[in-house]
């Protein structure tokens, strides 16, 4: 065996590798494949029993050959490991070039690579800001709402009449929307789909519908005009209940609180009627110089507000008095005509009022005391405003020179879709019974239908309270005189 291992200490590794192999003594070595760090325990020193002056190691036990060739084995492991390394790199650059990525930012190219305490301290900065930001995109993914921007139904409206101060829709509790064109008045019943025309005025007169309001729940229509007088019709039985006079100008604006009708004419003065009572007229409310075009009651029925032709708004209160000349709060922010005036549903306190041409402005008001609680700029006419509430947001239809409708997520006044379509101006919106549909008719002589609000997760009414309304609400109108 020591002349095989000194022939051949000077050969090449496959000659190691040979040699490991024809190492065949009688101890029998393990394999070293198994533990390639570590000597066989059967390998045992002898010793010499001769005692000599000096001390002669005798390494023909010691192995070195078996350690020659098991470092030899393990660098040409390293050097296939080296190899395997660069094919990894090459990889790794072929992939990002590709892609286009940095290896460095790469968590999933960079396998090997190891960040130090600095580089370390930064990536794991990152990650908190990245889980600060995904977890602000899910909340706004949730938030999201897709709105269908196209019109769900366009109907013809010929002849109607292209003035903003006037307003000529009105959707029913009964689903049934009201249109006034110029001089006919025609009934959609949205369940149905059936139309059918109300009345007519004379052809060889010039006066002509301003103003129609449903009751809150029921089937009296009244309805306005340019002769100065209010009509109230018995829808059902296509028939005049009553005729209520009082007003010098024609009525541009009416608005329900039960069993009280309130009326708003072109010089300035609100009248209050009572349609149970003989004498209707049971009280003023004298502020504005000029056309009132916006009135709305409160849902409670505790406030009216009122906006001008004069840039004002008027909060009042319920007290019906022959002389009430001084309103609880005036609004003097709009710049332009006031004709956008509604109440948020949820909130009974707060106003929304929107400015004409010259101002374009939507703000929220506090009706407690008056102020301004917040505001934005639409850039152009704001001719009515509407409220959802099961989305907490609200619409508002424009003029020039978009003549869109747009919808706001009240909480922070930001937009939530814009509808376009109209060719000319929206005159006014009204929503359906349930406030998934909004209407709007405009000056291009369109009246279109936007399911903007719909939800499959709302209670809708069901037919069964719809009926018991209706009833109570007829037994309501025989008391009107």
């Amino acid at each position: 065996m020591d002349k095989i291992s000194k022939s051949k200490m000077g050969s090449s590794q496959n000659d190691l590798r040979t040699l490991g192999t024809l190492n065949t003594k009688p101890n029998k070595l393990k394999t070293p494949n198994k533990t390639p760090l570590k000597l066989p325990s059967s390998c045992k020193k002898t010793t010499n029993s001769k005692t000599n002056d000096r001390y002669i190691p005798n390494r023909t036990d010691n192995g070195i050959e078996l350690s020659y060739h098991l470092m030899s084995r393990e660098n040409i492991e390293n050097e296939h490991q080296k190899d395997n390394k660069r094919i990894d790199t090459a990889k790794r650059k072929l992939l990002c070039e590709i892609s286009q990525m940095n290896e460095k930012e790469s968590k999933i190219l960079n396998f090997n690579s190891k960040l130090n305490d600095s580089e370390q301290s930064f990536a794991e900065n990152l990650k908190l800001l990245y889980s600060a930001g995904s977890s602000s995109n899910s909340v706004k993914k949730s938030t999201y709402r897709h709105v269908i921007n196209a019109p769900e139904k366009i109907l013809d409206a010929p002849d109607i009449k292209d003035d903003f101060y006037l307003n000529l829709i009105d959707w029913s509790s009964n689903n049934c929307l009201a249109v006034a064109l110029n001089k006919d008045l025609y009934i959609w019943n949205a369940t149905t789909k059936e139309i059918s025309q109300l009345f007519s005025m004379d052809e060889n007169t010039p006066d002509y519908i301003t103003s129609v309001s449903w009751i809150q729940k029921g089937n009296v229509l009244a309805i306005a005009n340019s002769k100065h007088m209010t009509q109230l019709w018995d829808v059902n039985k296509n028939c005049v209940i009553r005729t209520l006079k009082s007003h010098s100008s024609r009525v541009a604006s009416l608005s329900w609180n039960s069993h009280v009708l309130t009326s708003g004419s072109r010089n300035g003065e609100i009248h209050h009627h009572d349609v149970r009572l003989a004498k209707h007229h049971i009280g003023n409310s004298k502020f504005h110089n000029q056309e009132v075009c916006g009135l709305k009651w409160s849902p409670e029925g505790r406030y009216l507000v009122s906006g001008a032709n004069d840039n004002l708004a008027c909060i009042w209160d319920n007290n019906y008095s022959l002389d009430c000349t001084t309103p609880l709060h005036v609004l003097r922010e709009h710049t332009a005509a006031v004709k956008a005036v509604s109440w948020c549903p949820w909130q009974t306190n707060i106003i929304s009022t929107g400015g004409g041409t010259a101002d374009g402005k939507i703000y929220m008001w506090n009706v407690y005391n008056g102020n301004v609680i917040q505001s934005v700029d639409t850039k152009s006419q704001v001719s009515s405003i509407l409220w959802s509430k099961y989305h907490k947001e609200f619409i508002s239809s424009h003029g020039y020179e978009n003549n869109q409708l747009i919808i706001w997520k009240y909480s922070d006044m930001s937009k939530v879709a814009e509808l376009t379509g109209h060719t000319n101006r929206v005159l006014k919106m009204a929503i359906s019974p349930d406030e998934d549909t909004v209407a709007s008719i405009g000056a291009d002589e369109t009246l279109r239908l936007w399911k903007c609000f719909a939800s499959d997760e709302r209670k809708k009414r069901t037919k069964d309270s719809s009926l018991c309304d209706s009833k109570s609400q007829s037994s309501f109108s025989r008391c009107i005189r």
